[in-house]
């Protein structure tokens, strides 16, 4: 009997290459679905006969409807975090996530999950968490039984997150925080962000929305003090009003890479802690890591230097 095939938009992505690994471990067959498709080899090579990269514009609905040609089900991990050009959070997060949804309803998939995130929400003031909200939206309405996965913030050890902050506490003796450093983030492992989206796509059930938060909610300052003290550092932290960060932002913008924007700084001013009122980890056996490990894997391993 022929393997499922699942389509992974975005697959060769941060959180996409690991659902993937996890999506192969569990027998399904995948379609690497992105712009760079030799990313796809690079990263898995070419001796899986059940593993296919295809290059794929998601703005493109020709392509998207040659990458779900024969599919059982698909994911759409891609995200955007900082806006280019055509690329905006609109016609990544809503049009492209609509358009998706849309031609795998058309094509008769049985499955699509959705990544999207803690605190999406269409009404934010917020620009990429209202397209977000927007986006779960656009998706159910083209395809009502799509399960939505709403990770928090990721973590891992080539991330771009723990590093940053640790390459940034061993430099800066005096780290400005955001705000009082009060708001609350819930750091999960994406390996184990990727084999819940595994598990979803095994269940019999859809039409869920599934919040993956870690074992422990921090508040910022706690995490920059848990991130020092695996690095031996003593750091001064120093609380930045918000108001000043918009305006850092709104000049750093004006930089051919800014260092800061505010699509970041309003997303600190929010906390991103999962639901107790939605199912996550435990409904789908998972027990999710601490953030810990992967900070000694990071010092140890001489990265964020």
């Amino acid at each position: 009997m022929s393997l499922r095939v699942v389509t992974v938009f975005g697959g060769t992505g941060f959180l996409g290459r690991r659902i993937v690994r996890h999506l192969r471990e569990r027998d399904f067959s995948v379609r690497i679905a992105s712009r760079h498709p030799e990313r796809g080899e690079e990263l898995f090579g070419r001796d899986d006969p059940h593993l296919r990269s295809i290059e794929t514009d998601i703005h493109d609905e020709d392509a998207v409807i040659a990458a779900l040609a024969g599919a059982w089900g698909a994911v759409n991990a891609v995200s955007l975090y900082v806006e280019r050009a055509r690329e905006t959070f609109h016609s990544v997060h809503v049009e492209a996530a609509g358009r998706i949804a849309a031609l795998a309803h058309r094509a008769g998939l049985a499955r699509l999950v959705q990544v999207s995130g803690i605190g999406a929400d269409a009404q934010s003031k917020s620009l990429y968490i209202r397209k977000r909200g927007e986006g779960e939206r656009a998706v159910r309405a083209a395809f009502a039984e799509a399960t939505l996965i709403r990770p928090a913030v990721m973590f891992s050890a080539d991330d771009a997150f723990l590093t940053t902050i640790l390459a940034l506490l061993r430099r800066l003796p005096v780290y400005p925080m955001f705000g009082r450093g009060s708001t609350k983030l819930q750091p999960v492992h994406a390996d184990d962000v990727a084999e819940a989206i595994a598990r979803t796509l095994q269940r019999v059930d859809a039409q869920l929305t599934f919040e993956c938060g870690g074992p422990r909610v921090f508040s910022y300052e706690e995490l920059l003090r848990t991130i020092a003290r695996e690095a031996g550092l003593k750091p001064i932290l120093v609380p930045v009003p918000f108001a000043i960060w918009h305006v850092l932002a709104r000049v750093a913008e004006m930089l051919p890479t800014a260092p800061v924007t505010r699509n970041q700084v309003e997303l600190m001013e929010v906390d991103t802690v999962a639901s107790a009122d939605l199912p996550g980890f435990a409904e789908l056996g998972i027990l999710p890591r601490a953030i810990e490990p992967t900070l000694q894997e990071i010092v140890q391993g001489g990265r964020a230097t």
